[in-house]
């Protein structure tokens, strides 16, 4: 299996900057695709940025320009820099993963356990 860990949530002010970060650990075999998603009170599940082995990056609408993403495929790690957040990027952060394992030789997806951004003065 493979386990997704995600760290750097936290209370900020609008304008202000985060970095998420979400590592993955296990019997991973490969990994093809990592990106973000969020939820944020009472709306349902947002894909927010994602990255390939390829480095091709894709955002969504509300975040580019101020969100970027990257990987370091060597600790199969991936980043997100948050920057001139708004009250409305307020959401749980959510790692995902699509990966292939020793143990189910199919592409997967995985999701970390979330990670609360709140954007608020």
């Amino acid at each position: 299996q493979v386990q997704l860990v995600e760290s750097g949530g936290g209370l900020v002010q609008p304008g202000g900057s985060l970095t998420l970060s979400c590592a993955a650990s296990g019997s991973i075999l490969n990994i093809r695709r990592m990106g973000w998603y969020r939820q944020a009170p009472g709306k349902e599940r947002e894909a927010v940025a994602s990255i390939l082995v390829t480095g091709d990056t894709n955002y969504a609408d509300s975040v580019k320009g101020r969100f970027t993403i990257s990987r370091d495929s060597a600790k199969n790690t991936v980043y997100l820099q948050m920057n001139s957040l708004k009250p409305e990027d307020t959401a749980i952060y959510f790692c995902n993963s699509q990966a292939l394992s020793l143990t189910i030789t199919r592409w997967q997806d995985y999701w970390g356990q979330g990670t609360l951004v709140t954007v608020s003065s």
